[in-house]
C-alpha cells in the first residue's frame, strides 16, 4: 500500500516537473517577439523638403530670347512647388498648372525629378524683376531669382571699328554675342560680302576660329596669320540669332603717310583735307 502511494506521489512530481518545464520554454520566444516588435514598428524620420541651391540666382536673357529660371527641391513629397513674381504678388504656376492668362510662362518638370524650372518664352523687358519659387511648407520656405532683360540680341567685336596691322603680321579680332540663355547655333565671319573659309583647299591658309560657349554670353575669335594687302577690308561677326558688328581692317605696306595709315574711313582723311584746305586758303591770300 504504501509502495503505491509512493509511485503515486513521484508520477504526480514528474508531471509537474515536466508541465512547469514546457511553460518555460513556451514563455521564453513571446518575450523575445515582445521587445523586438517595438523595434520594428519605430517609424523613420520624415525629411523636410529643402532647396539643392547649386542654380544661379541671378539670370540674364535678351528681348525675343528664352529665360529658364531654375528651382531644384529636394524631399518635396506630397507638398506643391509654385512660382510667384514679386512685383504683383502674382502666382505663375503651381505644380504643373500655369495660373496666369500670359501663355509664354510654364513651369518645366520632367516626371521624377527635382526640377521645377520656371520658363519665360519670348522674354519682354517688362518680364525684368525677381521670381520666387515657393515649397508651402510651414513655415513656408522660398528661392528668389533675379532675371535681367537687356536689349535686342547684338554681336560686338571688341577694340575700335578700325584696326590697322602691318602686312605679315596677324590679324585678331573678337567676337561677343549677348546672348545668354539661348546661345547662337554658329557664328560666322565674313571678309567683304563673302564667308570667311577655314578649310578650303583652295583658300589661303593660315586662319582660324576659337568659339567659346559660357554663362556670361558666346566669344568668338577670328585670326588671320600673315596678313596680306588682299586680307584689308570690312570684317563682320554674324551670330546665327542676334545683329552683326562689323570692324575695317587696314593692312598696311610698310611705312605711309597719316592720312592712308588712317585710311578714308578714319580720323586722318579729314585732318588731309582740312590741311589742303587751308593750304589752298593761303596760296589764295598770297596772291592777293
Amino acid at each position: 500500500m504504501h509502495i503505491l502511494y509512493a509511485a503515486a506521489l513521484f508520477l504526480m512530481l514528474t508531471l509537474c516537473l515536466i508541465d512547469n518545464a514546457s511553460s518555460n520554454v513556451s514563455m521564453e520566444p513571446s518575450s523575445t517577439i515582445q521587445n523586438i516588435q517595438p523595434m520594428s514598428q519605430k517609424e523613420m524620420p520624415v525629411q523636410r523638403p529643402l532647396f539643392d541651391d547649386v542654380s544661379p540666382h541671378n539670370v540674364t536673357a535678351v528681348v525675343g530670347q528664352t529665360a529658364i529660371l531654375h528651382c531644384r527641391v529636394k524631399h518635396v513629397s506630397d507638398r506643391t512647388v509654385s512660382w510667384m513674381r514679386k512685383r504683383d504678388l502674382h502666382i505663375l504656376t503651381s505644380s504643373i498648372h500655369t495660373y496666369t492668362g500670359d501663355g509664354r510662362f510654364s513651369v518645366v518638370h520632367p516626371e521624377n525629378s527635382e526640377q521645377w524650372d520656371l520658363k519665360v518664352e519670348f522674354v519682354q523687358k517688362r518680364d525684368a524683376g525677381i521670381y520666387e519659387c515657393q515649397v508651402n511648407t510651414e513655415p513656408k520656405i522660398n528661392l528668389a531669382v533675379q532675371l535681367n532683360v537687356e536689349g535686342t540680341a547684338q554681336a560686338n567685336i571688341h577694340g575700335p571699328p578700325e584696326v590697322f596691322v602691318k602686312k605679315g603680321s596677324t590679324i585678331s579680332l573678337t567676337c561677343s554675342v549677348n546672348v545668354h540663355s539661348t546661345p547662337p547655333s554658329s557664328v560666322v565671319w565674313l571678309h567683304g560680302t563673302k564667308v570667311v573659309d577655314f578649310d578650303s583647299p583652295r583658300g589661303r591658309g593660315g586662319i582660324s576660329l576659337e568659339t567659346e560657349k559660357t554663362e556670361s554670353g558666346t566669344t568668338s575669335r577670328l585670326l588671320v596669320t600673315k596678313a596680306g594687302l588682299s586680307d584689308t577690308g570690312n570684317y563682320t561677326c554674324q551670330p546665327s540669332n542676334a545683329n552683326t558688328a562689323t570692324v575695317f581692317v587696314h593692312v598696311l605696306n610698310g611705312e605711309h603717310p597719316a592720312a592712308m595709315q588712317h585710311g578714308e574711313h578714319g580720323a586722318g582723311s579729314k585732318l588731309v583735307a582740312w590741311s589742303w584746305t587751308l593750304t589752298m586758303a593761303a596760296f589764295a591770300l598770297s596772291y592777293r
